[in-house]
């Protein structure tokens, strides 16, 4: 939606505002003045409507502005289906894989309640899809449909560009440690990635090799036990081997050393098995032995099955 001049200014001043948490004019009234426009072409039973960002949202709750629109750019027309749906992207937040993972998410979940919607730019579609979706295929996730950049608006719309993703980092990592080496040291944690994984097998690693940018962990033809088969078959469980994607050039301390047995977790995409986690199996570990014995009664969250781990930076 192209805008002139003077309009264009100030709706990206009340737009700016709004995102700094100053009150916006489509803050004051519960039904945008737009009610009757379609999104999508979609037909709602309820209007457009303007809500306080509620605090068991954790995704958008702390976004920068207090208010909402539903339905939201994603077509949900409840806070019941804005929450389940928003939890899933929990864990890709923790991950900080963009600076501006947040700002784009919320800007489709939870809208800043203006007088019309505001769509990302297509320019920070990108930059988040860079730095996230290389994370979220190293476990076998595309980068979903519903957020394909082409469908957001260019910058020289009114759109929300970048807001933090051209600051240089203040500590940047040296050597970023794998995706699937990241420790979870709780038990709670270490069941959450048992959940969001389609097998857990205790092993022994015969080798490892690098092919295409992967790290391919082939287990011992003896000494597997398997903790949660899910879609393993026989030929699979004969000759295990796991692929580490985009694993060849980064480190992964467990694996510096292939002696005694591993606990790993994976998922099965394409006939391939996809590593999510590998931890070196220690049976004096209270925490692991727990989860081994109670991932079965431990009750799962509604989260995507992926990017569990340590949520901080390394």
């Amino acid at each position: 939606m192209l805008v002139a001049g003077g309009a264009r200014a100030a709706a990206l001043a009340l737009l700016l505002g709004a995102l700094h948490g100053a009150p916006a004019r489509g803050q004051e009234y519960d039904y945008y003045s737009w009610q009757t426009e379609p999104l999508h072409g979609r037909s709602y039973s309820k209007p457009p409507q303007c809500l306080d960002i509620p605090t068991d949202l954790p995704l958008c709750h702390t976004v920068g502005y207090k208010r909402m629109r539903l339905p939201n750019l994603l077509e949900h027309e409840s806070l019941a289906e804005v929450k389940q749906q928003a939890s899933s992207w929990l864990p890709l937040l923790a991950k900080r894989c963009h600076s501006d993972t947040q700002v784009f998410l919320c800007s489709l979940f939870a809208p800043v309640c203006l007088d019309r919607p505001i769509y990302p730019c297509r320019s920070l579609c990108e930059a988040v899809r860079a730095g996230c979706a290389p994370l979220m295929e190293a476990y076998g996730f595309p980068w979903p449909e519903m957020l394909h950049c082409h469908k957001f608006p260019l910058d020289n719309d009114l759109c929300i560009a970048v807001q933090f993703g051209h600051l240089p980092a203040t500590a940047p990592p040296v050597t970023k440690i794998c995706a699937q080496c990241e420790m979870e040291h709780s038990a709670d944690g270490l069941m959450e990635q048992m959940c969001s994984s389609d097998f857990v097998v205790k092993m022994r690693i015969k080798e490892i090799k690098i092919e295409n940018g992967d790290r391919k962990l082939i287990g011992a033809q003896k000494k597997k036990k398997l903790l949660k088969p899910g879609p393993l078959t026989r030929k699979d469980t004969k000759r295990l081997v796991l692929h580490m994607k985009n694993g060849a050039g980064c480190p992964c301390p467990q694996l510096d050393s292939l002696a005694g047995s591993f606990l790993v977790m994976g998922r099965k995409v394409d006939g391939q098995l996809l590593l999510m986690a590998v931890y070196r199996w220690d049976k004096k570990n209270k925490e692991m032995k727990f989860a081994v014995k109670f991932m079965f009664s431990y009750p799962c969250s509604l989260y995507y099955p992926f990017f569990y781990g340590a949520g901080e930076p390394h």
